[in-house]
């Protein structure tokens, strides 16, 4: 009998972007039984439905991946709500998964917890040595909470609660919506927007000086569910792809795969955001071998393709 058959399986969020492919994955390993508590039957931010939702289901494990979450300016406007959402809907989860016997915890935390000028590539080592960059530091640091509970609860109850850090996500699926999206779903909309309007030019965020590292949803959920298999330790481990790019980069190559020929026009009065972010994959390949397979074009080419299919 394969590890996932003997277990009842429970994923917040697992109807959204993330969630979905989790929970695909998780159907192809064979899971016994998978629930996926919905918003708002049940609202995650209320102890309330949490102990109504684990009294009904009675999961022996919990991936929690549901959250408040959003892009540069998603994450100006609603500082507070980011934080006290993320806060509390973690923290509360995590001592009920606790106090009824959940038998392991699978904690998503942020690229966002990293310090502002973390040293680059970053190592989970360093998620203390600073603040987080600014525009999303509620965020972050609200997710970085819960590893100190992860923590602690190993030490003092002996509850199996692991905690992974995956870098910025994309991939079929993503939010598209220009008030929420994060830096590849805006680009991708502006792109084809443009391009099927006849639009000149494009306005890009930034300078685009800053760099970022990228992992397709796919390969994200297949690193969640090998950690969940196989690993049982309290230290973080990061889950990203080993590549940096540029944001400029990223922008042209958006626009080529798109179709999109006109100009990009950088507008340096909106910010930039945290300067890099390129993680250490050494422990996430180490401890469970997980390794990132899509490659970064040829994931982009799938999600401007199931984009494009999606307005059509």
């Amino acid at each position: 009998m394969s590890f996932w058959a003997q277990h009842r399986a429970m994923v917040t969020g697992g109807a959204g972007f993330l969630g979905s492919h989790v929970c695909r994955r998780l159907r192809e390993a064979g899971v016994g039984v998978l629930f996926v508590p919905n918003f708002p039957q049940y609202d995650l931010r209320e102890k309330a439905s949490i102990q109504l939702v684990l009294s009904e289901f009675r999961p022996s494990i919990v991936i929690h991946l549901a959250a408040t979450v959003g892009g540069i300016g998603a994450n100006r406007k609603n500082p507070g709500k980011f934080f006290y959402d993320n806060a509390i809907m973690g923290i509360q989860l995590m001592e009920c998964c606790r106090q009824f016997g959940v038998e392991k915890f699978v904690a998503i935390g942020t690229v966002c917890a990293y310090p502002k000028f973390c040293p680059v590539p970053f190592r989970e080592d360093d998620l203390w040595n600073g603040y987080p960059e600014e525009t999303n530091a509620p965020y972050g640091i609200a997710k970085k909470i819960l590893l100190v509970q992860s923590q602690s609860y190993r030490e003092q109850y002996g509850f199996n609660s692991i905690f992974l850090l995956p870098v910025n996500l994309y991939g079929p699926g993503d939010n598209f919506d220009p008030e929420s999206s994060h830096v590849i779903p805006a680009l991708i909309r502006k792109c084809v927007e443009a391009r099927c309007s006849g639009r000149p030019s494009v306005e890009c965020w930034g300078d685009g000086s800053a760099t970022r590292e990228f992992l397709y949803v796919e390969d994200a959920a297949e690193g969640i569910v090998l950690a969940a298999e196989g690993y049982n330790k309290s230290d973080p481990v990061n889950l990203g792809s080993g590549s940096e790019i540029s944001i400029k980069d990223l922008a042209k190559l958006i626009a080529r795969l798109s179709g999109f020929t006109g100009e990009l026009y950088w507008n340096p009065a909106f910010p930039n955001g945290q300067p890099r972010r390129l993680l250490d994959t050494s422990r996430a390949a180490k401890e469970f071998g997980f390794r990132a397979r899509v490659s970064f074009e040829d994931g982009l080419s799938k999600t401007i393709d199931w984009y494009e299919r999606q307005t059509r």
